[in-house]
C-alpha cells in the first residue's frame, strides 16, 4: 500500500471500534487527541481526563481536523460514535496490528534507558526499511495503542515503548502490541513506591512485557541485573527464545571494553561469539550494555549487524538525556551535559561514572547540579543520601542540589564537595551563574516533575542559547 494511502477511512473506524459514522463519510492522515496539535486531515480522539476531549471538538475541526471519534455526535464536522473513546482507540490500535500483519514488531521496557534505547532501535529500524515507533515516552494507556494506531500502512519494522507507574499496567500493553522482541533495559529502584515488595515488584512487572510476545518471539535479557534469574523464568514461561546480554562469559552479546571518547565512545563486544569493535554516538558508561541489548533488538527484528552498527555510531543523545554543549558563556565557556529529564538511583550513579571520565582543562572542575528523584516512597531519604558513595567514586568536585529531598544528600556531602541547595530548582536557576565557572563539565539531573530542566536552560541561556 502506498504512502499516500489515507491512515484511516470512517468506514475503516466504523468497522474496527463498532461505532456508527455521524455526518460525511471522511479520510484521516493522522491521529491525536490534543486538539493543538491538529494539523489538516487529522482524526480527532475525544479522550476524556482532566478535561472532556468534546469540549475541544469544534477547535480540532476548525484547525483542519477530517473527522473524529467521539462518544456523543459533535458540531463543525464529521465523527464515528462510540460507547467509550479510550476503548475505541485500543480497539483501532490492535485493527493497525492486525491490518499490517506482516510488520515485524519490538517492544522495550526498564527502569532505565527505555526511551533511548527505544529510539536507537528505531535508528536501525530507520535503515533497514520503513518504521515507525513511540515518540517522546508515549507509553502508557493512552500512549501505547496511540503509537499503533499510527503505524502508517506501508511499515515493515516498528518498536514500542511500554512504561508503568504502578502493577499489573505492562501485560495488557504488551499483549495489545503483540511483539516479536522484547527487552527489559534493567531493573532498579523507579515507581516502588507504588510496589510493598519494592524493586522485586518493580522486576516482576517488567518481565510482565513478555507475556505478550508472538509465537516464537524473542525475549532480550540483561544478564548483569540482579532480577536476570527471575527475568529468564518469565521469558521461559511465555515461551520465547531468549538472548542475554552483560559483562559476564556466556552472554550471547558480551560486553568487553568500553571507551569514552570527547565526542561518543569505542565499544569492544562479541556478538554471537564474534568480536566487535565499534562506534557510538553516546558516551555515557551505560550505554554500553545499552548498546548490546539494541544490537540483540535489531537482531531479532531481521536487521543485520552492519546496519545495526551504523546506527549506533550515528545515534545522539536525545533532549534531556545527555545532550552536551559547549556554553560560551561571557567569562568562558564550559561543557553542559543535560539529563534533566529524569533521574533514579541507577541513572544518577551512571552518570556520576560518565563525568567523573569526562576530561577537563586546567583549572575546570566535574560538577553536578541535581534536584529531587520522585517516587521512591519510604526509601527516598535512604537512596538520596546513598548518593553520596557514587559521588566520591567517581571523584566529583561540586554538587549543587535542589528540593526537599536533595538536601538529605546536600546534608550528608563533605564540605568541600557541598555547593548551593535551594528549595526548588527554580530557585538554584535563578543563580545559574554562581554555579559554574570557566572550564568547568557540569552535569544537571533530576527527575522531570522536580524541574531540573529549568536549571539546564537558565544554563544554557548563560551562553545566550536560551
Amino acid at each position: 500500500m502506498p504512502d499516500t494511502a489515507p491512515l484511516w477511512t470512517s468506514a475503516e473506524i466504523e468497522a474496527a471500534t463498532g461505532g456508527r459514522l455521524s455526518g460525511v463519510a471522511f479520510e484521516a492522515t493522522g491521529i491525536t487527541y490534543n486538539s493543538r496539535e491538529i494539523v489538516p486531515g487529522d482524526l480527532f480522539l475525544a479522550l476524556k481526563g482532566a478535561r472532556d476531549g468534546h469540549e475541544f471538538a469544534a477547535a480540532a475541526f476548525a484547525a483542519g481536523a477530517a473527522g473524529a471519534i467521539t462518544e456523543h455526535p459533535v458540531e463543525g464536522g464529521p465523527s464515528v460514535v462510540t460507547a467509550d473513546t479510550l476503548r475505541a482507540l485500543e480497539a483501532l490500535g490492535v485493527a493497525a496490528r492486525e491490518r499490517s500483519a506482516r510488520v515485524r514488531r519490538g517492544a522495550v521496557t526498564g527502569s532505565v534507558g527505555k526511551t533511548s534505547v527505544t529510539q536507537a532501535v528505531k535508528a536501525g529500524l530507520d535503515l533497514a526499511g520503513p518504521a515507525h515507533a513511540s515518540i517522546k515516552s508515549y507509553n502508557n494507556h493512552i500512549g501505547v495503542p496511540l503509537t499503533l494506531a499510527r503505524m502508517p500502512r506501508s511499515t515493515e519494522r516498528a518498536v514500542f515503548e511500554i512504561g508503568m507507574n504502578a502493577p499489573g499496567e505492562i501485560a495488557p500493553l504488551s499483549r495489545m502490541v503483540r511483539p516479536h522482541a522484547a527487552c527489559v533495559t534493567t531493573i532498579g529502584p523507579v515507581h516502588i513506591e507504588a510496589f510493598a515488595d519494592g524493586e522485586a515488584g518493580v522486576a516482576a512487572e517488567k518481565a510482565a512485557i513478555f507475556e505478550g510476545l508472538a509465537p516464537d518471539g524473542v525475549a532480550v535479557l540483561n544478564g548483569d541485573t540482579a532480577f536476570s534469574v527471575l527475568l529468564d523464568a518469565a521469558a521461559r514461561k511465555a515461551g520465547a527464545r531468549r538472548v542475554t546480554f552483560g559483562t559476564g562469559a556466556g552472554h550471547d552479546a558480551r560486553l568487553i571494553d568500553f571507551e569514552p571518547l570527547p565526542q561518543g565512545a569505542r565499544v569492544k563486544a562479541e556478538m554471537f561469539g564474534k568480536t566487535v569493535d565499534f562506534a557510538l554516538g553516546q558516551s555515557g558508561f551505560h550505554w554500553g550494555l545499552n548498546s548490546l541489548c539494541v544490537l540483540l533488538m535489531l537482531d531479532a527484528l531481521d536487521v543485520p549487524l552492519e546496519t545495526a552498527l551504523s546506527a549506533l555510531a550515528d545515534f545522539q543523545p536525545l533532549a534531556g538525556r545527555g545532550q552536551t554543549t559547549v556554553v560560551a558563556a561571557p567569562g568562558g565557556a564550559f561543557t553542559l551535559i543535560d539529563e534533566s529529564y529524569n533521574a533514579n538511583p541507577l541513572s544518577m550513579a551512571a552518570g556520576f561514572r560518565s563525568l567523573g571520565a569526562r576530561p577537563v582543562s586546567a583549572g575546570g572542575r566535574r560538577v553536578v547540579v541535581l534536584s529531587d528523584m520522585l517516587e521512591l516512597g519510604d526509601q527516598s531519604r535512604v537512596l538520596h543520601e546513598g548518593l553520596a558513595a557514587a559521588i566520591d567514586a567517581a571523584a566529583l568536585d561540586l554538587v549543587h542540589t535542589a528540593g526537599p529531598e536533595m538536601k538529605r544528600l546536600h546534608d550528608v556531602l563533605p564540605p568541600a564537595r557541598r555547593g548551593l541547595w535551594r528549595e526548588t530548582a527554580a530557585e538554584l536557576a535563578a543563580e545559574a551563574a554562581a554555579l559554574v565557572a570557566p572550564g568547568d563539565v557540569v552535569m544537571v539531573k533530576g527527575s522531570n516533575g522536580s524541574k531540573a530542566s529549568l536549571v539546564a536552560r537558565a544554563l544554557a541561556a548563560l551562553g545566550g542559547a536560551g
